[in-house]
């Protein structure tokens, strides 16, 4: 299941993506999603 919500969540980060600065804030945000789940 997490596999799944992760995928969703890059697929949806990338296609929100218009430039290479915003790919840098998305990748960035991904990172501290990643990170907070894996604190649980």
């Amino acid at each position: 299941m997490k596999k799944l919500w992760m995928l969703g969540l890059c697929v949806f980060v990338l296609a929100g993506c218009n430039t290479v600065q915003g790919i840098g804030k998305d990748v960035k945000r991904a990172g501290e999603a990643v990170e907070s789940v894996g604190k649980k």
